[in-house]
């Protein structure tokens, strides 16, 4: 990923997405809005408990540096789920000034329809964005791991093929930042879980103590279910950015025990 400093916002790009005209992207950090402590300072989110007038100016301070229109910005009600929403020209700006008028329920969305931006908010979950340039469509996932046991990285895939007809070998990935296997410590019931829904521990628990403790390999589960839809290696952008090791510039839900903004992930087509 490289970073780009925008009026007062520090915004992140995948660079195997940027290469593509008509085809806008970011993941935002939390540094140059106007939110105070705890949720200091560019909380996107409506749903955490910060001054809502705060949250509606960091937004619109977030479509000024995208250049797009408050109204483009669409997201979801995330639940932590395995649902994937196709998202209509009638759902443009579905949350865009409130948590209220979001979409319901679904912690993905895809689109073909221009001029909407498909966001989602994070703080230790992994934004994963998708585009492919060819069919000029494009979708996000929200995946923590609920999400990622629930297989919410290859329904999205899927979701692209089975409305807009992409193939695997033109869509482009990037796996943004998140909690990284570093510090993803997980108990034994989550492990359990692990081995049942990918059918082993290897390659997705890291250092499992002899308590059943391990660390949860988010990025590598959600590129293996990538790399099973299709999608060559060499389409997939991994950012590797631990959020609980970069506090100063992304949310951690974990290192703030809960009581923190989130940062935002979208996409979409001009």
């Amino acid at each position: 990923m490289i970073e780009k400093k925008i009026n007062s916002l520090s915004l992140l790009f995948f660079e195997n997405i940027l290469q593509y005209e008509g085809i806008d992207h970011f993941v935002s950090t939390r540094t140059g809005g106007r939110s105070f402590s705890p949720y200091d300072s560019l909380n996107l989110s409506f749903n955490v408990g910060d001054d809502p007038e705060k949250v509606l100016k960091n937004r619109k301070l977030l479509a000024e540096a995208l250049s797009i229109q408050l109204a483009s910005l669409t997201t979801a009600k995330q639940i932590h789920d395995g649902h994937v929403k196709v998202v209509s020209q009638g759902m443009r700006g579905k949350g865009c000034v409130d948590y209220r008028g979001a979409i319901n329920g679904t912690d993905a969305m895809v689109t073909n329809v221009p001029d909407i931006c498909l966001m989602i908010f994070l703080a230790d979950c992994v934004p994963i964005l998708f585009c492919d340039p060819s069919k000029r469509a494009i979708g996000v996932a929200h995946a923590g791991w609920r999400g990622t046991l629930r297989l919410i990285a290859e329904k999205t895939v899927k979701a692209l093929q089975e409305h807009f007809g992409c193939l695997p070998e033109d869509i482009k990935v990037g796996v943004g930042p998140s909690i990284g296997p570093c510090c993803y410590e997980v108990g034994r019931e989550v492990v359990s879980e692990v081995e049942h829904a990918f059918g082993s521990r290897n390659h997705y628990i890291k250092s499992e103590s002899q308590e059943g403790k391990g660390y949860f390999d988010l990025w590598g589960a959600n590129r293996i279910q990538l790399l099973r839809t299709g999608i060559p290696e060499e389409n997939i952008e991994t950012a590797r950015i631990c959020t609980r090791h970069h506090t100063h510039a992304l949310y951690s839900y974990r290192h703030q025990n809960g009581k923190t903004g989130r940062f935002g992930a979208g996409i979409l087509i001009r």
